[in-house]
């Protein structure tokens, strides 16, 4: 008797926290799943540009350029989500912005790929960055993707920017916080290998 009602107390609890989640109660889980309908009566951001190397050294400030917009102008943080081959799924990283880019904003976040917890990450490490921006409404907009690669290429910060953000200087929205893991255990912090 007991377990019937514990059952049926387990069920009730996911059945309730579905509907929450599901019905507009929450943010969604993950802000690369593609967000929620907009809230009635407002807008999701829109990102309408952006770009980002695709390959660059271990340790090397990684530039993500990005151009939005809010028809209802209450933009309030960008949201950054790193995927690693063999090491997972990172927790979301948040920016919040400044009132001023409420409405519009074209800029760029900045990580430093250096990860202190790594220590070293080798040659051909992929990642892929998954970016979208969040209203104060809870509205999300579309997410890029920016895949990345750590490989030696020569001059990473010689590199030509697309029309949309090649008209002077240009501000930085924020700094991604993500700490890097290192997937393969052979390696030590200084680099070389365990025998």
């Amino acid at each position: 008797m007991k377990n019937k009602r514990g059952f049926t107390f387990l069920g009730m609890f996911f059945v309730l926290t579905f509907l929450f989640v599901f019905t507009g109660g929450a943010q969604p889980l993950f802000p690369y799943s593609g967000g929620m309908p907009p809230k009635p009566g407002t807008h999701a951001p829109i990102i309408t540009s952006s770009f980002a190397v695709e390959k660059a050294y271990y340790g090397y400030i990684w530039k993500i350029y990005l151009e939005a917009e809010d028809p209802d102008g209450d933009m309030l943080r960008i949201a950054s989500v790193v995927d690693q081959v063999g090491a997972g799924h990172y927790p979301t990283d948040w920016i919040y912005l400044k009132s001023q880019y409420g409405k519009h904003f074209r800029g760029y976040i900045q990580w430093n790929t250096y990860s202190s917890q790594a220590g070293y990450l080798p040659e051909w490490t992929t990642l892929t960055l998954q970016v979208s921006v969040l209203d104060k409404a809870g509205n999300e907009s579309n997410t890029v993707v920016f895949p990345f690669t750590f490989e030696l290429v020569k001059d990473p910060y010689k590199y030509r920017l697309p029309a949309s953000f090649d008209g002077g200087e240009l501000p930085k929205l924020g700094n991604v916080t993500i700490d890097l893991r290192n997937a393969d255990d052979s390696y030590m912090a200084d680099g070389s290998r365990f025998d």
